[in-house]
């Protein structure tokens, strides 16, 4: 068992506000305003997706491997999702998109669109992208799933969704829609 993971409880609800971020706190009132149920593990930070192994385990999903990037002139922003174990081709998936090459965008622009830090990239995040700078693309392989795994906006907690909830009710609430890449 990883360290990381001092406590294995899986919980079904939001925990004490007390010593947790707000915009963490702002993920599960949206999900229990949305109806959508979860199961949340907490655990140390996780900064990478090879430390999640432990987490997709207790979990029983796969975290998905959240991208945050841009072009070059730092004018547009994607959010890419794909199966954690997945390498990421930055050619198939720029000719998909039909973009230039494409780089990791810096921590200023996931803190100024997504209010997240690195090692924090979450779909869950496009709740404060309020004016739509994102768009998001999300691997075939991870709409087959019936579930996901993603953080609340802070790497010290991991969720367990449904996918449908968070494609038919999440992204539909918050106004994003997404587009089908295959990697």
């Amino acid at each position: 068992m990883n360290e990381a993971i001092h406590d294995t409880t899986l919980y079904s609800t939001a925990p004490s506000p007390e010593g947790r971020l707000d915009k963490e706190m702002a993920v599960y009132a949206l999900l229990e305003k949305l109806q959508i149920p979860y199961l949340r593990l907490d655990h140390e930070p996780m900064m990478t997706i090879e430390a999640c192994a432990d987490v997709d385990r207790l979990l029983g999903i796969t975290i998905c491997k959240n991208l945050f990037l841009c072009n070059a002139q730092k004018t547009k922003f994607y959010l890419l999702l794909m199966p954690g174990a997945k390498r990421f081709d930055t050619k198939t998936f720029c000719r998909q998109i039909e973009s230039p090459r494409l780089s990791f965008a810096p921590a200023e622009y996931m803190e100024k669109l997504l209010n997240i830090t690195p090692g924090s990239v979450s779909i869950m995040g496009l709740m404060n992208d309020e004016e739509k700078q994102v768009s998001l693309y999300i691997d075939q392989e991870v709409l087959e799933a019936e579930e996901m795994g993603c953080h609340p906006c802070i790497n010290t907690s991991s969720l367990r969704l449904k996918t449908s909830d968070v494609l038919n009710k999440f992204l539909p609430y918050i106004g994003h829609g997404y587009d089908v890449v295959e990697l």
